[in-house]
């Protein structure tokens, strides 16, 4: 079945099944053209709490689904491909969380939303890549904080925090690999190009950065901005939805190594057999769930500064 075909199937059984598909910005192309919805994953599981859709369709990695189930706890939530995981998120568990909270007793643990349902629950509070610094500056009864799972986001929100910082030492393998050499040898290729990184990139990289935003952050500066060439500091899947919304600029990945294997298992055949199956049902046990719901809500009640 070609491309055009499978998209026809999978909206048909949307439908059919009052379903929501939601794709994540690293996906690959075919599946952002057929998703009603792509973004950042938490914004995404947000949005799709405030329709009247029974089931969410997740193209993107586990705990993003699991973020659905924790949002969403009256919808059904399908995970395309049960494999398709974070190698970040599985840099900590629960257990080792518990046990690094006995060794620091009364400071706050900020968790990013790339963590499994079991570590958010074990969270004081979660934060996003585009509201970390915001985050950590609101708990202002706090002078050290405690940030998982990626050890970038949290030396990019030291940089902006008179708080003490400690860390977990995990990171994204994708962008950690991203080498300032690398991005300089780019930078020196397209001198006119605008350099957006991500903060889970390494210091290094975050240094040349002219920008450093989230997927979504970095999709609305292309959008508004009146420059003309960007590169792009993160997964390559991103270029796509940028190059689809603003035609006449040009945008460039700084390396080949910024491709993530989780992030491209999802195919339209395995998400329309899923679908089809009603298989591949990600829930989250509901004493897990309201305490990483009440991490999470924390954060969405900081604020907007």
């Amino acid at each position: 079945m070609d491309v055009k075909k499978l998209q026809t199937e999978i909206r048909k059984k949307l439908t059919e099944k009052k379903g929501i598909l939601l794709a994540h910005n690293y996906q690959l192309p075919e599946i952002h053209d057929v998703a009603d919805l792509t973004g950042d994953s938490l914004e995404l599981s947000i949005k799709a709490a405030s329709t009247e859709a029974e089931v969410i369709v997740f193209c993107g990695v586990r705990f993003m689904a699991e973020t659905a189930a924790i949002v969403c706890p009256n919808k059904v939530v399908i995970l395309p491909v049960l494999s398709a995981g974070c190698p970040m998120a599985d840099m900590i568990t629960a257990e080792q969380l518990r046990a690094k909270k006995t060794e620091l007793p009364g400071t706050p643990v900020v968790t990013y939303v790339n963590s499994t349902a079991e570590v958010k629950a074990e969270s004081d509070i979660c934060c996003t890549s585009a509201n970390a610094i915001q985050v950590v500056n609101s708990l202002v009864q706090a002078d050290t904080v405690f940030m998982t799972p990626d050890k970038n986001l949290a030396k990019y929100t030291q940089r902006h925090s008179s708080k003490k910082i400690l860390h977990w030492d995990g990171y994204c393998p994708i962008h950690n690999n991203l080498t300032a050499e690398e991005v300089i040898a780019c930078k020196q290729k397209y001198p006119k190009a605008v350099f957006m990184a991500h903060p889970e990139c390494p210091p290094e990289v975050l240094e040349l950065a002219d920008e450093i935003k989230s997927t979504s952050g970095m999709l609305a500066f292309a959008r508004e901005s009146d420059r003309t060439e960007f590169i792009v500091g993160t997964e390559q899947g991103l270029i796509y939805p940028m190059q689809r919304d603003n035609p006449g600029k040009k945008f460039y990945s700084p390396s080949e190594k910024l491709i993530c294997p989780d992030m491209k298992k999802t195919t339209l055949a395995v998400l329309l057999q899923a679908l089809e199956e009603m298989t591949n049902i990600i829930t989250v046990p509901e004493h897990i769930r309201v305490k990483a719901l009440t991490a999470v809500k924390r954060m969405l009640a900081i604020p907007k500064g």
